[in-house]
């Protein structure tokens, strides 16, 4: 058997291709949207891609199964505990067996992280028949955490998940060997746990000592407890809910894409409706920036940022620092269901600068400066919950990031408002959409948080 894990660290997800030395047969789980490198590895290595599965209908990205399917000609299999999947597919059920030449693949029903979701137990003729190696635990079981249970919406069908995913530890995971590797689909950077471990692997044995939620399960009651506390998750990003439903109607193949091309100063609208996204880190982009653009530093980070401040369906004008980075940008825009950018300025922001066009900047201050102004600023803090429960500036106002876009007529428009998180790259992005909308009294905080508590500016939390 081999198994070739596809790590892509901005999504926080890792993918599987799972091979037959043998026959060459191959299996692909939880392929992203840009498929290129699954059907180079087959092409490599010899492999035959016979069958493609997602193992849940995902929040957090789109999906490359029908354009996978439509380009190596494999069979889509999906969950046969959903009838919402639209696309044509293989139902498989919980115990459904698959066989790859040496291979055998054993479809679990692993319920909690969603109710559809299923995992793949593997074993190895080459080995052992009967002794099961490798689970493909999608959402199922993660590096130190579990997937969280909230996705639905609903406090009800939360509840509901948190009891199904504590049957599925008990009668399906727990069960299992300790020597069996498990290789999850949402891993480090992913907002789908709350706490991710930074390795790509795990075993049953080392979860089953290791892993702090799992310790509830003995006691259903407080299993479910525990899943329901959900403050110390990440907030779900606005793009999430339109995932999961373009996934179940099976996501369009996307077909060769093309880079944006390069757009002139002169042809650069500013009224139209392409909203300006600069790429660039936060510092440049706080030195001068085209005036309404939205600022998402290129990084491990892009994704989630611009999926959270540009709207559904926008359509976008790059600015970059490196035209090389054209290509990942415009995949990572397609990953989370925009259309490719309708281009890039050309020259960048050297050529906006020297052609005597409008530029802003974005004001800001360091915690030396502000030491001494603080009752200037009414303080907006836009980390995730878990931040702010750690503590936070007296009499700050809380919306996370995720929530902004929603919520920015919150913001009080009569004062002087001092964005802040964790570093300044979120709040960052933060004022950016604040400004996009048409606030004036935006001024981001240098280091963030981090700089506050290292001067010892004063903090609180809700319990005191």
């Amino acid at each position: 058997m081999q198994l070739e894990q596809l790590h892509h660290e901005s999504l926080g997800h890792a993918s599987y291709l799972i091979a037959s030395e043998q026959t060459g047969d191959a299996l692909v789980v939880d392929p992203r949207r840009d498929v290129a490198p699954y059907l180079d590895l087959a092409a490599r290595e010899g492999y035959r891609i016979r069958y493609v599965v997602d193992t849940h209908q995902h929040n957090d990205y789109l999906s490359g199964l029908r354009e996978l399917v439509e380009r190596s000609g494999a069979t889509a299999l999906g969950s046969g505990h959903t009838d919402r999947l639209g696309y044509d597919h293989e139902p498989v059920e919980d115990g459904h067996r698959i066989e790859l030449g040496e291979v055998g693949v054993t479809v679990l029903h692993t319920p909690g992280h969603t109710p559809e979701h299923i995992s793949f137990l593997l074993t190895d003729g080459q080995q052992d028949d009967d002794e099961p190696a490798i689970l493909l635990s999608g959402g199922a079981l993660l590096v130190g955490d579990l997937a969280r249970p909230d996705l639905l919406g609903s406090p009800e069908e939360t509840k509901a998940s948190a009891e199904a995913f504590c049957a599925t530890i008990q009668h399906k995971l727990l069960t299992l060997p300790d020597h069996v590797l498990v290789y999850p689909t949402h891993v480090a950077g992913s907002l789908c746990g709350g706490a991710i471990g930074s390795r790509l692997v795990t075993t049953v044995g080392y979860e089953r000592r290791t892993n702090e939620i799992l310790r509830e399960v003995s006691n259903k009651d407080d299993f479910v407890q525990q899943c329901l506390r959900l403050d110390n998750l990440p907030a779900v990003p606005p793009y999430w809910p339109r995932m999961r439903g373009q996934n179940a109607d099976g996501v369009q193949p996307v077909g060769t894409v093309d880079l944006p091309p390069p757009v002139n100063v002169d042809d650069v609208d500013l009224d139209g409706d392409v909203i300006v996204l600069d790429t660039r880190q936060p510092e440049a982009y706080a030195s001068g920036h085209i005036p309404g653009a939205l600022n998402v530093g290129y990084g491990s980070s892009f994704p989630t940022w611009a999926g959270t401040v540009l709207p559904e369906g926008a359509r976008t004008l790059l600015v970059v620092d490196d035209t090389e980075q054209l290509e990942e940008i415009t995949w990572e825009l397609l990953r989370i269901g925009y259309d490719r950018p309708v281009g890039h300025l050309r020259g960048g922001m050297f050529a906006w600068r020297t052609s005597g066009r409008p530029m802003d900047n974005l004001p800001t201050v360091t915690v030396q400066d502000l030491a001494d102004d603080l009752d200037r600023y009414h303080v907006l803090d836009v980390r995730q919950p878990g931040e702010w429960a750690s503590g936070h500036a007296p009499d700050a106002q809380f919306i996370t990031g995720a929530e902004l876009p929603s919520r920015i007529d919150e913001v009080p428009a009569d004062r002087e408002v001092l964005v802040v998180c964790g570093s300044g790259f979120r709040s960052t992005v933060a004022s950016s959409l604040l400004t996009h909308h048409g606030r004036e009294n935006i001024t981001n905080l240098l280091g963030g948080m981090s700089a506050w508590t290292a001067a010892d500016l004063p903090t609180t939390t809700d319990d005191d």
